[in-house]
């Protein structure tokens, strides 16, 4: 009977580990029927019809408009938030169309909220997305993203200061809202008045939507040549004039100085003043008093103030406070300020624009360093034999395509004239490839470009989808319209979707919607450049034209 229960116990001894084994995997967020799980294989399939040779991008519709273009996940913003337009369909759908309004509820600027996961929310409306935006009257406002129904109204301040930027101290969980410098007028400080307030900080917590707290930045405690202020993941950025960044704790400054907490909608008597947290005409209370100096976390000096920290272990890129190093970065470790070895990267370029760097946003800690005609990614590794310092070492590179530039600085006529050129092309030059935008889709785990060759009038623009591991290139899609490299363009790649947004002199603005399609016809209208027939049509008050 012992035996028997032996082998029936080693019987089920494999299942009883199989089972183990899941639940160890579902602890680690591994579970074969997890939502997510499901969301990462579609994710994975939509990236292989993408990157497929019959797939195509297709220009579906076009529309102009005399101000700025906005796009947020699906949605094309026009007429200052005014109007929203689906990218989705094939055709424009309007989703809302507001009437036009005054100069004093002209919309600041806007951040896209989204409904956190696993959490329970007070209202229905809290879980589908929403926009917050910064009126010029100081009004922070909720709405439906896909109805432009106002949800929430927040009243910030009065007259004492102009709040004009939104940003994110941790995204979709910390939301900054900060004012234009402040500057007295010329007959003020001819009088001799001192403005020692520079810059407000008024920060909330989002979805509910709840007041943290408001501070000032005064140049008694910060300093006379503070020229810009920013908060992101918990640190409080002071930058000046001589190049100049510190960096302190946010939430420190907040537990330390924070004189009294306060509740939106709350009744609040505060300094002889009688109202409602948030309501018109009081406002928000500036319940943190910074009295003394905070203690400082770090500082660098860096021209322009260009600072940015990332990799792992955590370093830091700056460029040297000289204007005769521009376009030379030095990336150091956070711990010492040791330099990294190779840490000095400068591509030498000869360019109208200068290369540009910046810390890989797919958090792999990686350095992405574009130039005209190259973009290198490198990573940072432990030098052999020194675990405690790091070098910076290539991980892959992209080159432009310039097998067909021919830069002699000699020619001969066919006279036989020997005729010797007095100046070289710069290495961005229109007629040759240029790359002008570097951009990471997170989704889809893939790194594009956009390369631009312009010869005369007429510029040709292809996006480039590259493999984020190694950089090998997937897909080109050729972007229909001529593209002018003295006008400011944006290039979103979402998904299935690609949108060209070009500002044109004269605030003349163009957005140009592209969708994946499936075709494997050879001759693809999608991919030609020939000017195929287009259809136009007007819907609230709007002309779209579309094929």
């Amino acid at each position: 009977q012992a035996a028997a229960g032996a082998r029936r116990a080693a019987s089920r001894a494999p299942g009883a580990r199989n089972v183990c084994r899941l639940l160890t995997r579902r602890a680690h967020g591994f579970y074969a029927r997890d939502a997510g799980v499901a969301h990462r294989k579609n994710l994975g399939l939509l990236r292989k019809i993408i990157c497929q040779e019959s797939t195509k991008f297709k220009n579906v519709w076009t529309t102009h408009s005399a101000s700025p273009i906005a796009y947020e996940r699906g949605r094309i913003y026009l007429d200052n938030y005014q109007c929203c337009v689906s990218s989705i369909a094939q055709e424009p759908r309007i989703l809302y169309q507001k009437p036009k309004c005054s100069k004093s509820e002209k919309i600041e600027d806007a951040l896209l909220l989204e409904c956190p996961l696993g959490e329970m929310l007070p209202s229905p409306s809290d879980y589908k997305s929403s926009l917050i935006v910064l009126t010029v009257q100081n009004w922070l406002l909720r709405l439906s993203a896909d109805s432009g129904e106002i949800l929430e109204k927040i009243y910030l301040a009065g007259s004492c200061c102009k709040f004009r930027y939104l940003s994110w101290d941790t995204p979709q969980e910390v939301m900054v809202v900060k004012s234009a410098q402040n500057k007295l007028p010329a007959a003020a400080r001819q009088a001799g008045i001192q403005q020692s307030v520079l810059f407000y900080l008024a920060v909330f917590q989002v979805l509910p939507l709840s007041f943290i707290g408001m501070l000032e930045i005064n140049k008694k405690i910060f300093g006379n040549s503070v020229t810009d202020v920013a908060v992101s993941n918990g640190i409080l950025i002071v930058m000046y004039s001589m190049g100049l960044v510190r960096l302190y704790n946010f939430q420190a400054i907040s537990e330390q100085f924070m004189e009294q907490p306060f509740d939106l909608g709350h009744e609040f008597n505060w300094n002889g003043q009688v109202g409602v947290v948030g309501k018109y005409p009081f406002g928000l209370p500036c319940n943190i008093k910074i009295t003394d100096t905070p203690p400082l976390l770090f500082e660098a000096s860096s021209l322009e103030n260009a600072f940015q920290i990332g990799g792992y272990p955590w370093h830091y890129i700056i460029t040297p406070n000289k204007k005769k190093h521009k376009g030379v970065f030095h990336i150091c470790s956070l711990k010492d300020n040791a330099l990294a070895k190779n840490g000095i990267q400068d591509m030498k370029c000869c360019s109208l624009e200068p290369d540009w760097i910046y810390f890989h946003p797919d958090m792999s800690g990686r350095i992405i360093h574009v130039g005209p005609d190259l973009v290198k990614v490198l990573k940072l590794k432990e030098v052999k034999n020194n675990t405690d310092q790091m070098e910076i070492a290539e991980d892959f590179t992209i080159v432009a395509n310039r097998e067909n530039c021919v830069n002699n600085a000699v020619t001969v006529t066919a006279s036989g004239r020997v005729v010797k050129k007095r100046f070289n092309l710069l290495d961005d030059d229109p007629e040759q490839e240029t790359f002008k935008i570097v951009d990471y889709e997170d989704e889809l785990d893939l790194l594009s470009t956009v390369a631009v060759t312009q010869i005369g009038a007429d510029g040709r623009a292809h996006l480039d989808f590259h493999c984020n591991e190694r950089g090998i290139l997937l897909k080109s899609i050729p972007l229909l319209e001529s593209w002018d490299v003295t006008y400011s363009h944006e290039v979103y790649f979402d998904k299935d979707l690609v949108l060209h947004i070009e500002q044109k002199p004269n605030r003349r603005f163009s957005c140009y919607v592209y969708q994946m399609v499936c075709d494997t016809a050879k001759d693809d209208e999608c991919s030609s450049h020939e000017k195929t027939e287009r259809v136009f049509c007007k819907k609230g008050g709007r002309i779209f034209e579309y094929i």
